[in-house]
């Protein structure tokens, strides 16, 4: 069942921490400055690096002459590819070659180069301005090539190959569903609706860029790396690879991270560099990446073209979609989730909260001269679901259905729901979240708002799920070679009674020190003061898959829990032996402690407990070993679990300059059980703000030659909290049947509902006009000229 909830006081009044907004554990540190962040790391005789970078999008390199930079005062050293002998990072699905071509990225540049601002050397100084003097004095000479800039380009017939072994400059190409008759279904359909949506190149932008500090330890006779990465294991993995290390000869930690929003998911080029330089020199060596870098070098995402249409019936109930997917994944391949994370993830999920039918997909990553793709918040859902929402609206409008209803009549309402992509959906909110949605406007006035004169109002909505908690089973169905999925956590009690929990999931904005903690407290039942959470570093965990698609909690929390149980299930066996009862008369008492079910008066705590484990461990039971530690792991079967939501705007327009103003935003969300609301509320907000930026402003362009058109903020339009709307959450919860604390994700839910939202709510105020928009971000100049074309 689903039931409206709303952010309570700090602490429930059942005395549990799951579900209490309590103040956040992060805080006190971060906002009094005194996080530790990879640039606040200061290493004896630490030297500094930085890259020779590319200046053409696409060319053979003739010759690469450092000597001036070697003779500039300061410069340590300065190496390319050849000098590093490093190996490549090649990420691999395992799929036929007609379906997949793997790309081979060297960490340095060796013979051609296929993007503005590919790393091509490393030059390492004692200061930052030396090392920028060096990279002044680096020349090098290409033969150039003609680029390919765009995807269409890409796909043209004798277009110019950005690898040798991918025809048609084609990485990706997979047709995941083609249901049998589907084209009889639109041939006797009452109505067929059609979208065709570019939607724009975009940066994650962390608040923090990426940088890393690696220095060579010969003690332990280990490489130590200090970087701010969502996924440190994998970090470890291929850095041992392409130095040609053993695994135990790399430690890789995370100190506080300003963000990662998937641009941190991956493994990149610099960090393994500056790492391999530090090895070399022996020295520590420090690299931060600097703006204008992260604007035009860094992983970009989100440039997609579709192309799709719908059947419907006269009662407005869709019968198929059949869709065309291209994605613009840049260069190369990310590791480990290839240029197929995008076409792949549209192409399995598209359906989405709709009873579909029919269905048939092709999805196409496409290679370009531009920096590589990577995961960003969301992951091609911000993009499928805004098209499939407008093909509803499109619907509704042909067959003169209110678009609300027409949806109300195709939302899954009966679960747990197979689809015709063959995932199981379990129990969701979808027709609550759209109800309530649609009340909230209703009962504010907003309808009558939008009808009056004068004005140039416009309501939207999209309403969508979030699959979160992917396991091992549903990466698998990718065919990754590197499958993702589970998590181990570890969880160790000291002699007074505190403990020590391990995660393999990195907190980069998440609050995961606070949230873990308030689930170990509620298993253990003891204040949350008493835990502390460790993550990030390769040494103390045994293994993670680290922060992507909402994992954190479904998997990593749940791992958390388990151990957690584990670990009172030890602390029960001991106090009933030393209370002289039977285990299963025993119970954690709530306030740190074992006692009797029967009589609450006989107790042990637990660091009576913890003094016989470790000192007295002549009086453990037999069969128990001393200390106090547990360790589990978690995994999903199966499909995952579905959060979702409906997004409600009311946008208005300016008729003079063609601008939109996001008079109300409100958002019904179904996370589940929310173990910190005001967490929650903090990541749809977030989300949201980045989905308007997608919706409206964000949009990194090249010229003809592959020249970056967005090097700084002056060019980048990123929005500001003058443009980003206050947003009214509702919460609904329906639990999960199988994550240990009922969660489900509820990281990237706000992005992914925005930008349909805002579409459609700008093409409801152009209503009228004979205009309608389907490319993000949308132009105020095409507003304008549709405004004063019309009239309006």
């Amino acid at each position: 069942m689903s039931s409206a909830t709303t952010s309570g006081p700090h602490f429930r009044r059942d005395g549990t921490w799951v579900g209490a907004s309590v103040p956040r554990r992060e805080d006190p540190r971060l906002l009094a400055g005194r996080g530790r962040f990879v640039d606040d790391i200061t290493l004896p005789g630490m030297l500094h690096a930085q890259f020779v970078r590319s200046t053409v999008a696409h060319g053979v390199i003739t010759s690469v002459d450092l000597s001036a930079v070697r003779e500039v005062p300061g410069v340590v050293a300065a190496f390319t590819a050849a000098d590093l002998g490093l190996a490549d990072i090649t990420a691999i699905l395992d799929r036929p070659g007609h379906e997949f071509v793997p790309t081979d990225m060297p960490v340095l540049a060796r013979d051609r180069v296929r993007y503005v601002g590919e790393p091509i050397a490393i030059v390492v100084a004692r200061d930052p301005y030396a090392v920028e003097d060096g990279l002044e004095a680096a020349v090098v000479e290409y033969e150039d090539l003609t680029p390919v800039v765009s995807d269409t380009a890409a796909l043209a017939e004798g277009a110019p190959l950005v690898h040798d072994n991918a025809p048609a400059n084609t990485l990706v190409d997979v047709s995941l569903f083609a249901t049998e008759g589907i084209d009889d279904v639109f041939a006797e359909a009452d109505c067929v609706v059609r979208v065709r949506t570019k939607t724009g190149r975009q940066n994650a932008l962390p608040l923090e860029t990426r940088g890393v500090v690696a220095d060579w330890d010969d003690r332990d006779e280990q490489l130590r790396v200090q970087t701010c990465t969502q996924v440190p294991h994998q970090v470890r993995t291929v850095l041992a690879h392409c130095a040609g290390l053993d695994e135990k000869q790399v430690r890789v930690t995370v100190p506080d991270m300003g963000g990662g929003f998937g641009q941190k998911c991956v493994v990149g080029r610099e960090e393994i560099a500056a790492a391999a330089a530090a090895l070399r020199l022996r020295k520590p060596v420090k690299w931060i990446e600097d703006r204008r870098d992260a604007l035009t070098a860094a992983f970009l995402a989100r440039e997609q073209r579709y192309d799709v249409r719908a059947a419907f019936d006269a009662d407005g109930r869709i019968l198929a979609i059949d869709a065309d997917v291209v994605c613009d994944m840049g260069a190369y391949s990310c590791y480990p989730f290839t240029a197929g994370i995008e076409p792949l993830m549209a192409s399995a999920e598209m359906p989405g909260v709709y009873k579909l039918p029919a269905y048939r997909v092709r999805g196409r990553a496409v290679t370009t001269n531009k920096a590589p793709t990577a995961p960003y918040r969301g992951v091609s859902r911000p993009q499928y679901v805004m098209v499939v929402e407008r093909l509803f609206e499109r619907a509704a409008r042909e067959l003169g259905l209110d678009p609300v209803e027409i949806r109300r009549r195709n939302v899954i309402t009966v679960f747990p729901y197979t689809g015709i992509n063959g995932i199981t959906y379990d129990p969701g909110s979808y027709r609550e979240s759209l109800d309530l949605c649609e009340q909230v406007l209703r009962d504010e006035g907003w309808y009558d708002v939008r009808d009056e004169p004068g004005r140039v109002i416009g309501i939207g909505y999209a309403c969508f799920s979030e699959r979160t908690g992917y396991g091992s089973d549903a990466f698998a169905q990718r065919r990754m070679s590197v499958v993702p999925g589970f998590d181990i956590s570890e969880i160790r009690m000291d002699t007074t009674g505190t403990v020590v929990v391990t995660s393999g999931t990195m907190s980069h904005g998440q609050s995961h020190e606070t949230t873990m903690a308030q689930i170990v407290a509620d298993r253990l039942g003891i204040d949350i003061a008493r835990v502390k959470i460790v993550q990030g570093d390769t040494d103390r965990i045994t293994y993670g898959w680290g922060s992507f698609a909402s994992r954190s909690i479904t998997i990593g929390g749940s791992a958390v829990a388990a151990a957690s149980v584990k670990l009172a299930d030890v602390l029960r066996e001991i106090a009933a032996h030393l209370l002289g009862a039977d285990v299963d008369s025993t119970e954690l008492d709530g306030a740190g402690g074992v006692r009797l079910r029967d009589a609450p008066s006989h107790r042990l705590s637990f660091a009576e407990i913890a003094d016989v484990a470790y000192l007295k461990a002549h009086l453990l039971p037999k069969g128990v070993g001393p200390g106090l530690a547990a360790t589990a792991s978690f995994d999903v079967a199966g499909d995952g679990t579905f959060s979702n939501a409906t997004h409600g705007v009311v946008v208005e327009l300016d008729r003079g300059t063609g601008g939109v103003q996001i008079l109300r935003y409100v958002c019904v969300e179904d996370c589940g059980v929310a173990i910190h609301p005001q967490v929650v509320e903090g990541q749809c907000r977030g989300g949201i703000a980045q989905g308007i930026a997608g919706a409206l402003f964000e949009q990194v362009t090249y010229d003809a030659a592959g020249q970056p058109q967005c090097p700084s903020f002056m060019e980048y339009k990123v929005p500001t909290a003058a443009e980003i709307p206050d947003v009214d959450i509702h919460h609904l919860e329906t639990p999960c049947a199988f994550t240990e604390s009922g969660a489900k994700g509820a990281g990237e839910g706000g992005t992914i509902g925005a930008p349909g939202a805002v579409l459609n709510a700008v093409n409801d105020a152009l209503r009228g006009t004979g205009v309608e928009l389907d490319d993000t971000p949308i132009a105020r100049e095409t507003v304008h000229r549709a405004l004063e074309v019309a009239h309006v």
